[in-house]
């Protein structure tokens, strides 16, 4: 459902800023509050015209950084633009932000340190308020504020620092506490089931999906997902989010250069491909809350669009429901498949006179080659006794079937029912 279509360039990164309940963004060089109705004003400008922002706040002002720049917008002068941080000591290479205890902390880019501004004054920077990343000598690509520690996730390894309380710049890291995993993309990390989610990377340079689980890095992603993500390239470009959906924890993540997306249900703990249309990846980049409502942004154009269970289409162009069940063979006998049956909730549309259906394919050798696509009623609205039912599905060794459904419709499953008569041969 579409909010907001601010032209032809994508939107670098969109903040929901909690004390007001506003959304603020970057889109090209320009910073915009952007309103629940989809109106946006222009509150100055920063330096960059491409590439991700990352956004943070201290409860008063919001903070971004671009990799060049940090720059600041204090929401209670509102009238006042944007603007960079002039301070001699300020971060040079800046690409992502957090904000704890009052103090900024940021990365900088092709490098292990840290830096951090004065506490509750993110134009103040000390020259010699920074730490270095000691486990490993590899660079820090994003800094994350988990569990109260300004937790620094390297390209190698992941350090949690801990505000002392000290005089001067007083992080200390805990040691006993250092992953030897890494961040494998910067922009695959989303706030995941009160965590974060990400694409890691271990010693071995093999990546995996994983979310931090306490102090240790647990993988999220199973075997298989993982044989097909490592034979993509440029994983390093790989973005995700995380959202709820019908009280699920969602993570998805993106693989830009190959075009494709995988989402993961924390519920259910299955792994799905998205799609838009036949074959690309899905059209959301950046999650973000307007008006607590879940939006993302188009990772192609301009567009902000509503994200729910209750919204049938992508922006009117039809989603496409995939079904593939796993093999069904016995004993490596030939089996004669008599019936499938899907129980699904009754059609919930505007559109009185739709007569939804679904689709079935079947595949006999193995899931190699799928035959003609033959339809069965799924039930118009209010007909809650329709049988989704295929009958007479022929004869084979190893049978997969695969539903799906394009209507613009809820697709609820409730079961599902395959009738088999084992032969003898």
């Amino acid at each position: 459902d579409l909010v907001l279509n601010q032209g032809s360039t994508p939107w670098r990164g969109v903040y929901t800023f909690l004390p007001n309940g506003k959304s603020y963004g970057v889109h090209r060089n320009v910073f915009y509050e952007i309103r629940n109705d989809g109106i946006t004003t222009a509150y100055g400008t920063i330096s960059t015209t491409e590439g991700r922002v990352d956004i943070c706040d201290d409860g008063f002002r919001i903070i971004v950084a671009d990799g060049s720049e940090i720059y600041t917008y204090d929401t209670q002068t509102p009238a006042t633009p944007i603007a960079a941080v002039s301070d001699v000591d300020r971060p040079t290479s800046p690409n992502t932000c957090i904000v704890q205890s009052g103090r900024v902390l940021t990365d900088e880019s092709d490098s292990n340190q840290f830096k951090g501004s004065g506490a509750y004054a993110p134009t103040t920077w000390g020259a010699l308020d920074y730490a270095t990343a000691e486990t490993s000598p590899d660079n820090i690509i994003r800094v994350v504020n988990y569990r109260g520690t300004a937790t620094m996730m390297g390209s190698k390894t992941i350090e949690y620092w801990q505000n002392t309380g000290g005089a001067g710049f007083p992080y200390a890291v805990i040691a006993s506490a250092t992953q030897e995993q890494g961040l494998a993309a910067r922009w695959s990390l989303g706030g995941f089931m009160g965590s974060y989610a990400f694409l890691a990377k271990n010693r071995e340079g093999q990546v995996f999906v994983a979310m931090l689980d306490g102090y240790s890095v647990k993988r999220i992603s199973n075997f298989e997902l993982d044989f097909i993500i490592n034979g993509y390239t440029q994983n390093s470009t790989a973005t995700g989010f995380g959202y709820m959906l019908g009280g699920h924890a969602m993570y998805q993540i993106n693989f830009p250069f190959v075009m494709k997306s995988w989402l993961y249900d924390g519920a259910s703990k299955y792994w799905s491909e998205l799609r838009y249309g036949t074959d690309a990846r899905h059209r959301a980049e950046i999650a973000f809350e307007l008006n607590g409502v879940t939006c993302v942004t188009d990772y192609e154009n301009g567009k902000i669009y509503r994200l729910g269970e209750n919204y049938y289409t992508d922006d009117g162009d039809e989603i496409i429901t995939v079904l593939r069940g796993k093999h069904i063979s016995k004993n490596k006998k030939n089996i004669r498949i008599a019936s499938l049956e899907i129980g699904i909730e009754p059609a919930t549309t505007t559109d009185q006179t739709a007569k939804p259906v679904a689709g079935l394919r079947v595949s006999k050798d193995g899931g190699h080659s799928f035959g003609t696509q033959t339809f069965a009623k799924l039930g118009k609205v209010g007909e809650y006794f329709t049988r989704c039912i295929w009958r007479r599905l022929g004869i084979a060794r190893d049978f997969v079937p695969e539903v799906s459904i394009s209507e613009p419709i809820k697709r609820v499953i409730t079961d599902a029912v395959l009738r088999v008569d084992e032969g003898t041969s």
